[in-house]
């Protein structure tokens, strides 16, 4: 028998979809399998503050007041890198008798949306700290967060994709005059779909008939986004989602999903608290769960012929072209009518992690099988991406090593 490994999962963080994030914690540390592993949370406050404790457990308990905050453990990581890798929180207050104690894990699970958790930061900050971690790595996360990057890189493996403009924020204001906006939209027609190019959840998503609309709506973008994107509205609009993931040897894709808009564009509250049960998922393996937070959707809907295998190309050839790991969620937008198909955007870490579409997929994975696989390419991709304890090669070295 070996013992345990430990794994700490990360949530909350300094994005709008700080709650959002809080959810898909809690679910996967349920859902983690108890058998293979210990678990414990790690909770980082909407100011950047980072906490641990059990407390943390209970969604009752969110947000954490002042109060319950002064109960926990409040601990940075260490980016000292020495020894193996692994992960290590230091508390940041010294214990009674000596040094504060670290705390120790061996995997990372980033539950995070939105900017400083889902777009390459905390990605990066792992790397440093050589701290295994599940999803996707770095560089992808942060292109696959940048709406603008990841179409350029649709475009240039001939994936279909919406033409587009971004618009940024000025050094100072929130909005943009009505004639810059005319001129850098010139190539589009309206009406036109404006969202913000870093974030999820519809946050900020608006339909715009001329440029002074764009100009009286960026202003709930700029003020948590440098940047706006601004794409042809798509009438007709017909949606779907498919996760991916490298399984078994090989690429493979989850249930498709087709998400019943009633209204033009989601807002934030229909997509995440329709429905009200806000189950957490479950714990036990091979047992089912439901989909997040009732969002009403068509799991494995009838497609036109050849649509669906299309869907599940050009998700595999992103996903490839970006050496994927994790299972990010890639979605796509289409004219019902006209059967016009592009590929939308992607989400690194899907809400739920996705993982009512891979429990209904061809061979169903269930969540708690889903956490296991993140886990384990984790660790495998730590081991695949050592290097050694001095990483500068003999002929490179200027300066004499201690003895």
């Amino acid at each position: 028998m070996t013992d345990k490994k430990t794994i700490a999962v990360f949530f909350g963080g300094r994005s709008p979809e700080h709650d959002v994030s809080v959810v898909s914690g809690l679910q996967a540390l349920q859902a983690i399998d108890g058998t293979k592993y210990n678990t414990f949370p790690v909770y980082i406050t909407t100011e950047g503050a980072w906490y641990t404790g059990d407390a943390l457990r209970e969604r009752e308990n969110y947000l954490p007041d002042r109060t319950m905050l002064a109960s926990l453990t409040e601990v940075t990581l260490d980016v000292s890198a020495n020894g193996p890798p692994k992960g290590r929180l230091v508390p940041k207050k010294k214990a009674l008798f000596g040094g504060a104690k670290l705390i120790e894990f061996d995997v990372a699970i980033p539950a995070f949306h939105g900017p400083f958790g889902e777009d390459g930061n905390i990605q990066g900050l792992f790397e440093s700290a050589k701290t295994p971690y599940t999803g996707m790595r770095t560089l992808a996360s942060a292109v696959t967060m940048d709406k603008g990057l990841s179409k350029r890189l649709m475009q240039s493996l001939g994936i279909p994709t919406l033409p587009f403009a971004i618009l940024r924020r000025a050094d100072q204001g929130y909005s943009l005059p009505v004639e810059d906006i005319e001129a850098q939209l010139k190539d589009l027609k309206f009406p036109v779909c404006l969202k913000p190019c870093h974030l999820g959840s519809s946050i900020g998503v608006a339909k715009c008939k001329n440029a002074a609309e764009v100009s009286a709506c960026l202003p709930a973008i700029f003020k948590y986004d440098s940047a706006a994107i601004v794409e042809p509205f798509v009438e007709n609009l017909i949606e779907y989602n498919v996760a991916v993931a490298h399984m078994n040897g090989g690429v493979v894709t989850s249930a498709l999903e087709r998400p019943k808009n009633t209204e033009e564009l989601l807002d934030f509250k229909q997509k995440y608290l329709s429905g009200g049960d806000n189950k957490t998922g479950q714990k036990n393996p091979g047992q089912a769960s439901e989909g997040m937070l009732s969002l009403t959707r068509e799991i494995n809907p009838t497609l036109p012929e050849g649509r669906e295998a299309d869907i599940r190309n050009w998700a595999d050839t992103f996903y490839s072209a970006l050496d994927g790991t994790g299972a990010p969620r890639i979605d796509f937008i289409g004219n019902e009518k006209s059967g016009e198909i592009w590929m939308n955007e992607i989400n690194p870490c899907p809400g739920s992690f996705g993982y009512f579409l891979w429990e209904a997929a061809k061979e169903p994975v269930l969540f708690t099988n889903l956490l296991t696989h993140l886990i384990e390419e984790a660790l495998s991709h730590t081991r695949k991406m050592a290097i050694p304890a001095d990483p500068v090669p003999m002929d490179a070295r200027l300066h004499k090593r201690p003895t």
